[in-house]
């Protein structure tokens, strides 16, 4: 029963695939954005392509795909540019043939006559005929780049490889420019036979540095700043760049000179500049510590004769310094308070009882022994509290070193200790 109607199922099947005409095949509709413009797509670099007004109306789809017309048809200069400072866009004159007007004289242009669709509205936004206003200037800045259409053309790179299906389109803006991206599809081949002289390196459409700027491609221009984008090694100059350029910079050092000099790394490095993502607002305080604890990390930018002891000098922190400037005011409370008997709050005894990492930050021991010596000023302060030696040899045993300080292991008095 069960293989009978499977039988009866299969030919229904069947039956159906006979009666039902085979679904047309889809041709993919080709994007009309330039190859590297990839969704979600923001536009061209606005350093590299500044701004511009085309306050025109034109329908590239019906000159191409209806008129049969070519992209040199309009644009002659597109297979014999050789720099970005050539003006590409078809002149007034170039459109007369057809629209019946005269752009001879700009001074006195003609409108078309006959069925060619001539007025000057027709073409020029805002144009409002008998009112006396001239038409729009189109505004059309030289990209930031070096680039040459002729090394392309001979090539035979098509228009459509680098701007895309502009005959789907009617006006054609800076969305068709090209994409970096979609340059790499042909500078970055790892095969040299197939790349050609297509370069991948920075400066061959990048604009060189002059001057103090010299061997580097310029990144300052008045449309902005050039920066890499995300997608390129991960070097996008974004907020967390600081966190994240040591990954980049250690994966390709050559990928970052080709915009910046050493010196811009060792400014930072070797500590001319301070950035507070190395040191906080307040490490002024706070950096005698961890200097104790991570002196390697410290000279890894610093140098303790060069930085650290002028600076220690002019402050007077320190004994090397001009007689007369060595003074602990500017550190410790008064005397009074810090030093003199009776002890009081803020003595320095409790405060190197409750942090002495401070202390060690700046003194060794042999500060504390030039008071609390034996053979200390004033015939010595001794350190031990009251009925400290009931507990002494549990520290002798524990460490021993401290106690060295200031007593000779042969000395009486620590005999009494062991």
């Amino acid at each position: 029963m069960i293989s009978r109607l499977l039988a009866i199922a299969l030919f229904l099947a069947a039956a159906l695939a006979i009666a039902s005409p085979p679904a047309p095949a889809t041709t993919p509709r080709p994007s009309p954005l330039p190859p590297g413009a990839f969704e979600p797509d923001t536009g061209p670099s606005d350093v590299i392509y500044p701004a511009q007004s085309i306050p025109l109306r034109f329908d590239h789809k019906k000159h191409v795909k209806d008129l049969g017309q070519r992209c040199t048809s309009c644009h002659p200069g597109g297979a014999t540019s050789t720099q970005v400072a050539d003006r590409l866009t078809p002149p007034g004159t170039k459109c007369d043939g057809c629209h019946a007007s005269s752009h001879a004289d700009l001074s006195a242009v003609r409108a078309g006559t006959g069925s060619a669709p001539g007025a000057c509205a027709t073409c020029h936004e805002g144009y409002v005929p008998g009112d006396g206003n001239t038409v729009a200037r189109v505004i059309m800045q030289s990209a930031n780049m070096v680039f040459s259409h002729a090394k392309h053309s001979v090539r035979n790179i098509g228009c459509a490889q680098c701007h895309g299906a502009v005959e789907e389109l009617g006006i054609a803006t800076r969305d068709q420019l090209p994409r970096m991206r979609g340059c790499f599809s042909c500078h970055q081949k790892s095969d040299a036979a197939s790349r050609g002289e297509a370069k991948g390196a920075c400066d061959t459409c990048h604009i060189k540095g002059q001057g103090g700027e010299a061997g580097l491609i310029r990144t300052r221009f008045p449309s902005g700043a050039l920066k890499p984008p995300a997608w390129l090694r991960d070097a996008e100059h974004g907020p967390d760049f600081i966190e994240r350029h040591k990954r980049a910079a250690g994966a390709d050092s050559q990928f970052c000179g080709n915009c910046h000099k050493e010196d811009f790394c060792t400014d930072c490095h070797d500590g001319r500049v301070r950035t507070a993502a190395i040191h906080p607002a307040d490490y002024l305080s706070m950096h005698p510590v961890e200097a104790q604890l991570q002196t390697q990390r410290c000279t890894s930018c610093h140098r303790e004769q060069s930085f650290c002891v002028p600076c220690h000098q002019r402050l007077g922190i320190t004994q090397s310094g001009p007689g007369g400037a060595h003074t602990a005011a500017r550190f410790h409370p008064p005397p009074s308070v810090w030093s003199d008997a009776p002890r009081k709050p803020g003595h320095h005894a409790f405060e190197a009882e409750r942090n002495l990492s401070a202390c060690v930050s700046c003194h060794v021991e042999r500060d504390c022994v030039m008071c609390h010596g034996g053979r200390g000023i004033g015939g010595g302060v001794s350190p031990h509290s009251a009925g400290f030696l009931a507990g002494c040899a549990t520290q002798l045993r524990r460490n021993a070193r401290p106690c060295f300080m200031c007593h000779d292991p042969r000395d009486a008095e620590l005999a009494q200790c062991r």
